[in-house]
C-alpha cells in the first residue's frame, strides 16, 4: 500500500480527533445531577476548579422530559459571586462554555421561568483546552495537506473531450 499525502493527512486528522477526545475525557467534571425545579424555583451545581492558568469551563443542561414552553435561565458565578455568563435555555439539551481566570468554586444556578416543574440534568467541568493545542495543530496540518493535494489533483485533472463531427 502506497502512502499518499491524502492518506497521511487523513491519518493525522483521525489521530488528532482521538487525542482531543482523550484530553477532554480526562478533564475534571462533576457527575450529572438530576434536579426537579418548580415554577420560579432554582437549583445549582458547583465545582471546584483547581487550574492555575486561564482555561475554559463547560456546562451541560439536559431536560429529558422537554416540552415546548420549558425555559431555564442559567447563570455561571465564580468564587467571588461575580456573574461570568448568563443564558436562556429553551431546548432539550444545551452545552455552554465560559472562561475562568482563577481557581475556586464556580456555580451554575438554574432558574425555572416556565409555568410547570422541569426535570433537569446538569453537568459542569473543565475542557482542558490548553492541553488540546498540539492535537489541534496536528488536525490543522492534516486538513491543510488534504486541501493542497486536492487542489493539485483538480488542477491537473483532464477530461476527455469528444471530437466534434462537423459534416
Amino acid at each position: 500500500m502506497k502512502a499518499s499525502i491524502f492518506r497521511i493527512g487523513t491519518a493525522l486528522i483521525i489521530v488528532g480527533i482521538i487525542w482531543i477526545s482523550l484530553v477532554f475525557a480526562e478533564g475534571q467534571k462533576t457527575d450529572a445531577e438530576l434536579h426537579v425545579i418548580k415554577h420560579a424555583g432554582s437549583a445549582e451545581i458547583s465545582m471546584e476548579f483547581s487550574e492555575t492558568e486561564d482555561d475554559i469551563g463547560f456546562y451541560r443542561i439536559h431536560m429529558p422530559e422537554f416540552v415546548a414552553g420549558n425555559e431555564i435561565f442559567v447563570q455561571i458565578r465564580d468564587s467571588n459571586n461575580n456573574v461570568i455568563q448568563e443564558q436562556m435555555i429553551h431546548t432539550r439539551m444545551t452545552v455552554g462554555y465560559f472562561d475562568f481566570d482563577h481557581n475556586g468554586m464556580h456555580t451554575a444556578i438554574m432558574t425555572n421561568i416556565s409555568e410547570y416543574p422541569i426535570l433537569v440534568e446538569a453537568e459542569m467541568g473543565n475542557t482542558n483546552s490548553h492541553q488540546m493545542m498540539p492535537a489541534g495543530i496536528l488536525i490543522l496540518v492534516g486538513v491543510i495537506s488534504i486541501m493542497i493535494i486536492t487542489y493539485i489533483r483538480l488542477y491537473y485533472y483532464n477530461t476527455a473531450q469528444p471530437e466534434e463531427n462537423i459534416s
